[in-house]
């Protein structure tokens, strides 16, 4: 009978790597939402609420409203980034701010309306989220005015100013989730990133 292979080293300090890192993750994730006793991690006070893992991009916490639930609305439900083109922000930058701006949005329903049948509906079908772009702050704002018009969660994200561009800048808004012919009502005119 042939023997079996065995693992390499490697092997064996990758798998561990892995599983380390997995844990340490879902531990996290688990304490943020306040699982282990205590309460869950939340904006510090003062309005601003800077972000935890980098510190490299500041939230505009203006809006304290309670998600709308869209009853008549049964859809799938989305989230869109709308990216600021004009800045000249590179790739791994725009990735990072639109990190940024998912966190801020899916924050806001954790606070406001944590059992939210929109929030669940997104959660279960795959978290959908769209890069969309314009070339300004005032058409970022436009945008974020008519969300939240509509009942929409809506967050511009403004750098720290730390390494590409100048601090304060507003680089992303995050709009979601909410059904997507809400949502497109707000962005249907916008183009892919």
């Amino acid at each position: 009978m042939p023997e079996a292979a065995q693992p390499s080293t490697a092997n064996v300090a990758t798998a561990c790597a892995i599983v380390g890192l997995v844990t340490g993750y879902l531990i996290g994730q688990a304490k943020s939402l306040g699982l282990f006793g205590g309460s869950p991690i939340s904006a510090p006070q003062g309005g601003k609420a800077t972000t935890e893992e980098s510190e490299e991009s500041e939230e505009s916490d203006e809006d304290d409203s309670v998600p709308n639930e869209f009853p008549g609305h049964k859809e799938e439900c989305k989230m869109v980034l709308v990216v600021r083109t004009d800045l000249g922000m590179t790739k791994g930058k725009i990735g990072a701010q639109c990190g940024h701006a998912t966190l801020a949005c899916y924050k806001h329903f954790l606070r406001h309306a944590p059992k939210s049948t929109v929030l669940k509906r997104w959660e279960q079908l795959g978290q959908a989220k769209v890069a969309l772009q314009v070339k300004s702050e005032e058409e970022l704002e436009v945008l974020q005015a008519q969300a939240l018009s509509l009942g929409l969660v809506a967050h511009i994200i403004h750098d720290a100013g730390r390494t590409q561009i100048a601090s304060g800048s507003a680089t992303v808004l995050g709009i979601g989730p909410g059904p997507k012919s809400v949502i497109d009502q707000v962005t249907g005119g916008l183009k892919l990133l």
